[in-house]
């Protein structure tokens, strides 16, 4: 893809994505994206794609990120091609530092006196997941979707692979979450194994977190 399609399309997907709750309104998106010596308009064929392919959606005129968008965000990203064109202000700058610190951090469990404590119930382990869902989900303005991947390494250690994924497809049964197949940001093999799968070998990379 040319450097001159992939810089629109990622400015306004990390936009979005460091944006609360992954959405704005598409007045102040545009304001945000459209750079010196430049009109809104030429960001309406870039807002046109990801529609159409499902990266953003629009709801009474608030565009807000998809699971499948942070996906094509980090493919952007990841991609040699790309490159920031002219000056970048402080804003984008500081959304993908935020990126990178996100995708770098490799969570661990702190052990006590060189022990984990595991967990031995389902009613435990939804606590705790739901824990870990909401301070990801908040610290990182995951706009309610947050990779599995991110909840497993998390959680860690205290509870094997297989009860991991067990547990959380109870969770989706229970409605508590909604668990996404899209993949992952950079399609990483093992961000994908740290994902689920489910009983029909579909992937689940993303949980979204139902109302209450």
């Amino acid at each position: 893809m040319p450097v001159k399609n992939l810089n629109p399309e990622v400015r306004l997907l990390l936009t979005l994505w460091s944006a609360e709750d992954g959405a704005l309104k598409k007045g102040e998106l545009t304001k945000r994206l459209v750079q010196k010596g430049q009109t809104s308009k030429i960001y309406q064929p870039v807002l046109d794609q990801l529609l159409n392919d499902g990266s953003i959606k629009l709801d009474k005129n608030q565009v807000s990120l998809t699971a499948q968008g942070i996906a094509a965000l980090g493919r952007g990203l990841s991609n040699t091609e790309f490159e920031f064109a002219g000056n970048v202000g402080a804003r984008t700058v500081n959304a993908l530092l935020k990126w990178i610190r996100q995708n770098n951090n490799a969570a661990t469990v702190a052990p006590t006196n060189g022990k984990v404590t595991s967990i031995d119930s389902y009613d435990q382990f939804k606590q705790l997941t739901i824990e870990v869902y909401d301070r990801l989900n908040r610290d990182y303005n995951m706009g309610n979707l947050v990779p599995i991947y991110r909840i497993r390494r998390e959680v860690g250690e205290r509870v094997n692979r297989s009860q991991f994924s067990d547990w959380l497809f109870a969770m989706q049964s229970d409605d508590v979450f909604e668990l996404l197949e899209e993949s992952v940001e950079d399609s990483a093999p093992d961000k994908i194994e740290d994902s689920v799968t489910t009983k029909f070998g579909k992937l689940r990379c993303y949980a979204k977190r139902l109302a209450s």
